[in-house]
């Protein structure tokens, strides 16, 4: 497998694990800037272009709420999560725990040819 093909199939894998991590991360309010440090600081390094167009999107799906905020001398938008994203968040964080239980078995059975 070429070094392209692995860094596809990584992106892939790691696209839905994004979603939930920003949303739990936006349990507390954040801006940009501090989201992606904390995603960073959690072992999570992200793009700032794919991180800002990934709040947006969830933001625009009323997901997450937003608002203007001065800190450090700046106006900066901080974001967190909705009545709805918190639920969807419960909900997504109970089918992540499920399928990484069921992922785990099967790839600690090795390769099944017994």
């Amino acid at each position: 497998m070429s070094d392209e093909q692995f860094e596809k199939l990584r992106q892939e894998l790691r696209r839905g694990i994004l979603v939930l991590a920003v949303l739990g991360s936006l349990r507390k309010p954040h801006y940009g800037y501090s989201l992606r440090k904390q995603l960073q600081d959690e072992g999570l390094d992200i793009d700032e272009g794919t991180l800002y167009p990934l709040v947006r999107r969830l933001a625009d799906q009323g997901l997450l709420t937003s608002e203007w905020q001065l800190g450090e001398g700046r106006e900066r938008r901080y974001y967190q999560l909705s009545p709805e994203g918190a639920g969807l968040l419960e909900s997504l964080s109970a089918e992540w725990l499920q399928l990484n239980n069921h992922v785990s078995k099967i790839l600690e059975a090795g390769n099944g040819a017994d």
